[in-house]
């Protein structure tokens, strides 16, 4: 237990001397934090509000997308080639575990709970983050952080800015602990810690077996993928740089096309390389192959009216518990005319494994491995396209019923665009989760000064009694 969260002397019997060293310790504790200025406590808890803040969001994005943070762990173990020996249910389990601690360490931080422990977690947390930018902007194995899980982008550099500004935040947390004011007193803040980790393991475990929540990819319900895969008129464009390798009397030179030389010299190789970078769409890796090689994008994208897209990165290590309703959707999508493609990255002898062990009967097509990561956290995991947007997905453990399937998708729910909105989706969290720990600081604040009123009260009443009966005297 922290001392600044122990009860203080007045608590304690006057007589009692072994508890004397700790009510000395404690008040001299509190001493030092009355004794800070008003301007140190001022940045102390600035400091305090941007570190917290940014733990929240950054632990919450990642928690709602498990699979991505383990997508993200795993790039950084294959720059350091050690993936192999990182099986997928340790990165995953990794995943969750650091994501809930970051934003267990925010809501700690925002609520001032165990003030001294949980300052010096944040300046560990940041130090060892800082020096893995330092490393990220030096030899760029991954070109994003993932800070923020998909919702914010951010350049090595930028990261490296943020992660050293929130460096010395959590270092003025470190020094200053007894500087943020507490808003929950020690004997509830139990409450907020269990109720703080038991919510955000439940998010992670709920996006898991379902999907993420919030949905920051650009294959979120909604988006047209063809408007995606749009480049803007006069957006910039990549500029390339050609240089030419030229032999003339056993002497070899380079030459760029502005000074390339006479017939004389004799061409021997070029190199192309991009110099600038050009505007590069929201979509722009997406594309559905047969086995044969045609491509078939264009087809598939283009077409009026419904599509089924069942999407499996690797068949040979999705979930097959319910290949029964996959098969079920497929013979729906067969009645009613609609086209079911299956998409993948799966080889041959693993598509083979499938359809024995399911009695597939859909199309199978390729498709690149990472884009289908991105479009669904799911193996495997539904979409539905209308006229090219996506309208619907669902994880395997959440697909359509054949009761929901007894008519025309245009006159079934699932046939139209979901009511659900961000705003709605926010509101929900903040019900769940911010709301009662708000309720809990405003009951205990409230209690804490009441009994402080209460105290005050007794004392004039016994300085009343005191003086009225000294002047009786």
């Amino acid at each position: 237990m922290l001392q600044e969260d122990k009860p203080t002397a007045q608590t304690h019997v006057q007589g009692n001397d072994a508890a004397q060293p700790k009510q000395t310790s404690t008040a001299r504790s509190s001493r030092r934090a009355l004794e800070l200025g008003w301007g140190m406590r001022l940045v102390t808890n600035l400091c305090r509000l941007l570190l917290g803040v940014t733990f929240v969001f950054s632990g919450y994005a990642k928690a709602i997308d498990p699979l991505g943070t383990q997508y993200k762990l795993q790039d950084y173990l294959g720059a350091l080639g050690l993936q192999a020996y990182a099986p997928d249910v340790l990165t995953l389990s990794l995943s969750v575990l650091l994501s809930a601690f970051e934003f267990a360490l925010g809501i700690f931080i925002l609520f001032a709970i165990r003030r001294r422990l949980v300052s010096k977690l944040a300046l560990a947390l940041m130090v060892c983050m800082t020096l893995i930018t330092v490393w990220v902007a030096a030899a760029n194995p991954v070109s994003d952080c993932g800070c923020f899980g998909d919702a914010i982008k951010l350049t090595n550099g930028q990261t490296l800015v943020k992660n050293l500004v929130l460096l010395l935040c959590a270092f003025v947390l470190w020094k200053w602990p007894l500087g943020m004011y507490r808003f929950i007193s020690r004997s509830n803040q139990w409450i907020a810690i269990n109720f703080t980790i038991l919510f955000i393991l439940l998010t992670s475990a709920y996006c898991l077996y379902r999907l993420p929540i919030f949905d920051f990819r650009p294959y979120h319900v909604g988006a047209n993928i063809p408007k995606g895969m749009e480049i803007p008129a006069g957006a910039p464009q990549p500029q390339f740089e050609t240089t030419f390798v030229m032999e003339k009397n056993g002497v070899r030179k380079e030459f760029s096309l502005e000074n390339y030389p006479d017939s004389t010299w004799q061409f021997i190789d070029s190199k192309t390389v991009q110099t600038k970078a050009g505007y590069v769409p929201p979509i722009h890796d997406f594309s559905i192959q047969r086995a044969e090689g045609d491509d078939i994008t264009e087809e598939v994208l283009s077409r009026k009216g419904y599509t089924f897209l069942l999407i499996s990165t690797h068949l040979g290590v999705a979930d097959d518990s319910n290949f029964g309703d996959i098969d079920q959707i497929y013979e729906y999508a067969q009645q009613e005319n609609i086209p079911f493609y299956c998409l993948t990255a799966s080889t041959e002898k693993e598509i083979q494994h499938w359809e024995d062990i399911t009695g597939a009967e859909y199309p199978f097509y390729l498709t690149d491995e990472t884009t289908l990561k991105t479009i669904i956290r799911s193996n495997p995991g539904l979409l539905l396209l209308k006229n090219g947007t996506i309208i619907r997905k669902w994880s395997h453990n959440n697909l359509p019923s054949s009761e929901e399937l007894k008519d025309r998708l245009d006159r079934l729910p699932i046939g139209q665009m979901p009511e659900d909105s961000v705003a709605k989706t926010i509101t929900q969290v903040v019900l769940w989760f911010f709301l009662p720990l708000i309720l809990l600081t405003l009951a205990d604040r409230t209690w804490a000064w009441s009994q402080v009123v209460r105290r005050k009260t007794r004392l004039l009443r016994i300085r009343k009694e005191r003086r009225s009966k000294a002047e009786n005297e």
